[in-house]
């Protein structure tokens, strides 16, 4: 294992914490803004059909997943920048 990967492991770990984090707050504001609610529904919501709670769950990976990338690929280039170094 190349040095670089292993030297980018507690930095991955944390901007991964820091992705879910924001994500979270990105997806809250989101359904809020289009379900006009604050309550995000769960899947064992017996008062909540398959429609809205497919679409939350839909929603809410398509966030985590472009917020992560959009971090991950910001830290690494960031990386690369102060080590001329891509972790990898």
């Amino acid at each position: 294992m190349k040095a670089s990967k292993v030297a980018y492991k507690p930095v991955g770990w944390a901007l991964g914490a820091i992705s879910g984090a924001l994500a979270g707050a990105v997806f809250k504001q989101v359904w809020k803004a289009i379900g006009h609610e604050a309550d995000v529904p769960e899947a064992t919501d017996q008062d909540r059909g398959w429609r809205e709670v497919l679409i939350a769950a839909t929603l809410q990976g398509a966030i985590f997943a472009g917020v992560k990338a959009a971090v991950d690929r910001g830290g690494a280039t960031a990386v690369h920048r102060l080590t001329g170094t891509w972790p990898g």
